[in-house]
C-alpha cells in the first residue's frame, strides 16, 4: 500500500508542477526517481516533524500541493498543534501520509503503535481522514486528493496485505461502498478490517447468516446517506476498526444511530480497548490478543441475533 502511494505521487508530480513531496527520514532510495527528475519539488527532511508541517504549510499558501509522509505516530502526535494551526484553520492543500497506522509497528511496542490518530485527526476543523483497505483502493484513491480543497490524513497499513476490494467501483473522498449485500446484519468496516469482514461473514454464511458489508474508507466526511440508509435495513449493525473505539469509525456510527433515532439496530463497537497495547509481538498477534479476529465477529453478531 505504502509503495504504491508513492508512486502515485511520483506519476501525479509528472503531470502536475504544483505537486510538491517532503519526507521525514525515510529509507534511502524512497522515490528515487521524483529526487533526480523533479529536485525542485522533492524534499528529505531531518527527525523534526514540527518544522514539517511549517514547512508545508507555507509552500500550500503559494499554491503548492504538497505530500508529507513520515511514520503515523509521527505525523500526528509529535506536530498536532502545527496541524491544527497551519493546515486546518488555513485549509491548505496538504497530504499528510502517515506509516503503518494502528498496529503495524507492534514490534516497537506502545510508542510506535497509532490506535487513536483517526479520532485526533477527526477532530481538527477542514481535516480529511482517509483509511484505505489495500494497494487497489490506493491506486484509485491518490488521484482524488490532488484538488481536494483541504487538508487530508491518510493511514497506511502495512503493505502486502491482500487485495479485496474491486478494480471496478469508483473512488470518490466522502463516499462509503457497499461490498455485500444482507438482511440478517451490517458490519462496518474501514481499512484492513475490511479483510477480517469478509472472512467473518463466510463463516457466518455457513451459519445461515447473511451480513451485509459496509466499507468506510473515508471516516470524514463521512457518508452519513449511505451508512442510515443500510443501518436501518439491519437488525445487527457492527462497526470493526484498527483503532481505539473511541473516537474513531465506531464512535461516529453511534452518533448517527442517535441523533437519527434509529433504534431498531442493536449495535456494537468492535475495536481496541482504552488502553496502551501492551507487548511487542506482531500486529497479528496484536489483532488475535484484542479480538480484531472474523471468529469474534462471529461470536458476537451470534449474540445479538
Amino acid at each position: 500500500m505504502r509503495k504504491t502511494c508513492l508512486e502515485q505521487i511520483y506519476h501525479l508530480a509528472k503531470k502536475d508542477k504544483r505537486i510538491v513531496f517532503i519526507g521525514s527520514d525515510l529509507s534511502a532510495g524512497t522515490l528515487s526517481d521524483f529526487a533526480k527528475e523533479m529536485p525542485e519539488r522533492f524534499f528529505m527532511e531531518g527527525v523534526y516533524e514540527q518544522h514539517l508541517i511549517g514547512m508545508a504549510a507555507g509552500m500550500a499558501k503559494e499554491g503548492k500541493i504538497v505530500y508529507v509522509n513520515t511514520v503515523a505516530s509521527f505525523i500526528t502526535r509529535r506536530c498536532f498543534e502545527q496541524i491544527m494551526l497551519d493546515l486546518g484553520l488555513h485549509n491548505l492543500k496538504v497530504r499528510l501520509i502517515g506509516n503503518g497506522g494502528g498496529l503495524v509497528y507492534a514490534p516497537l511496542g506502545p510508542t510506535h503503535t497509532v490506535t487513536e490518530d483517526i479520532a485526533i485527526m477527526k477532530a481538527i476543523p477542514n481535516m480529511a481522514v482517509i483509511v484505505p483497505a489495500d494497494g487497489r483502493e490506493m491506486e484509485k484513491l491518490m488521484p482524488s486528493t490532488v484538488d481536494y480543497p483541504g487538508p487530508i490524513y491518510i493511514r497506511l497499513a502495512k503493505g502486502n496485505d491482500p487485495i479485496v476490494t474491486s478494480q471496478k467501483s469508483p473512488f470518490k473522498i466522502g463516499k462509503a461502498v457497499l461490498i455485500k449485500k444482507g438482511s440478517d446484519a451490517l458490519l462496518i468496516t474501514t481499512g484492513i478490517t475490511l479483510n477480517t469482514a469478509l472472512d467473518a461473514a463466510k463463516i457466518l454464511k455457513r451459519k445461515g447468516i447473511n451480513p451485509a458489508i459496509l466499507h468506510v474508507p473515508t471516516v470524514k466526511p463521512l457518508d452519513a446517506l449511505m451508512i442510515k440508509k443500510w443501518i436501518k435495513r439491519a437488525p445487527v449493525v457492527l462497526t470493526i476498526e484498527e483503532h481505539t473505539i473511541y473516537g474513531g469509525l465506531g464512535s461516529s456510527i453511534a452518533e448517527i444511530i442517535a441523533e437519527e433515532n434509529l433504534h431498531r439496530p442493536k449495535f456494537l463497537r468492535i475495536g481496541l480497548p482504552d488502553a496502551f497495547p501492551q507487548g511487542y509481538g506482531s500486529q497479528k498477534t496484536l489483532f488475535t490478543k484484542y479480538g480484531l479476529t472474523p471468529s469474534r465477529i462471529v461470536e458476537e453478531v451470534l449474540k445479538l441475533l
